[in-house]
């Protein structure tokens, strides 16, 4: 019978998860899996121990935390040479990939899905040697997503990035960072706020910020919004809820392979929630990088 190896978070989401994953164990370990459960400590722990099981002999990984610990096993399968299939089950604050493709936080609902095992191959993004399985982002606002700290994070959920945005504008200020775009679409250096490059459709809660996105197209979808006045800013960002933004004149949208992004200032470069290095930067897809349990 399969062998499933469980990779946990326990920071992500509190006592109720840990029920949770018990029950999953249970379920699986009644239908004749062997099982296996691992809790992260820290950061790589999830990367690292998902190296190891894609090594030894286990058939499946069950990956259950935020975007960040999500990430952390992608990057896990695309260095080992043997690429298994991963059911991630939703815990932290912002599940976007897992929003994104209706994966079900239901328990019964969840090992329904790893027993039907249909498994398809969705993409990823690169930037430099670090991998995104959702967004990578850079300027206004991207470094909120690290700097909420994790009790925060657990307590309060996406109020709490929400909270933290909130104080950042005042404190940065809508100074827009010069950056220029060299891709295949798109050749431009320009005056922007924020851009962010995306795998799927939701990104930070919002469930179209990147409307055409389709995870296994082989393309990463570029949204960039220039520098605007703040009247203009709270019109995008509000047409954000009904994925109208990508018409107002100071929002370029577009799909890309690969899109080198420069600048002489001082940018960090966010990679789903976690800091992610800074800027200039090439951002690649890499196709089919991934392999995952849908209902």
């Amino acid at each position: 019978m399969e062998k499933a190896k469980i990779i946990f978070n326990p920071s992500s989401g509190r006592q109720l998860m840990q029920r949770k994953i018990d029950y999953l164990a249970n379920l699986l370990i009644n239908e004749g899996y062997t099982v296996s459960k691992f809790n992260t400590r820290k950061k790589n722990d999830a990367m690292i121990e998902t190296m190891n099981s894609c090594e030894g002999d286990w058939d499946f990984i069950v990956v259950c935390g935020g975007d960040g610990t999500v990430n952390e096993v992608a990057k896990g399968i695309v260095k080992s040479k043997r690429k298994i299939p991963v059911a991630i089950l939703p815990a932290g604050t912002v599940n976007d990939f897992a929003n994104h493709m209706g994966l079900p936080r239901n328990i019964n609902g969840f090992f329904q899905m790893i027993k039907n095992e249909k498994v398809i191959d969705v993409d990823l993004g690169k930037v430099n040697d670090e991998y995104f399985v959702n967004v990578a982002a850079s300027g206004l606002l991207t470094n909120v997503g690290y700097q909420v700290q994790p009790e925060a994070k657990a307590v309060f959920g996406r109020v709490a990035y929400y909270v933290e945005g909130a104080m950042e504008i005042p404190k940065q200020g809508f100074d827009p960072i010069r950056v220029r775009f060299e891709s295949e679409e798109y050749n431009k250096e320009e005056d922007i706020h924020l851009f962010l490059i995306s795998n799927s459709a939701s990104i930070g809660g919002f469930k179209r910020l990147a409307p055409d996105a389709n995870v296994s197209d082989g393309y990463l979808d570029v949204v960039i919004i220039k520098k605007s006045e703040v009247q203009d800013l709270a019109q995008i960002f509000i047409n954000i809820f009904k994925g109208e933004h990508i018409n107002h004149p100071n929002v370029s949208y577009f799909k890309s392979k690969k899109i080198l992004v420069e600048t002489k200032e001082d940018v960090t470069i966010d990679i789903d929630g976690e800091y992610g290095g800074k800027l200039p930067a090439i951002f690649e897809v890499e196709p089919a990088g991934f392999k995952i349990f849908i209902p």
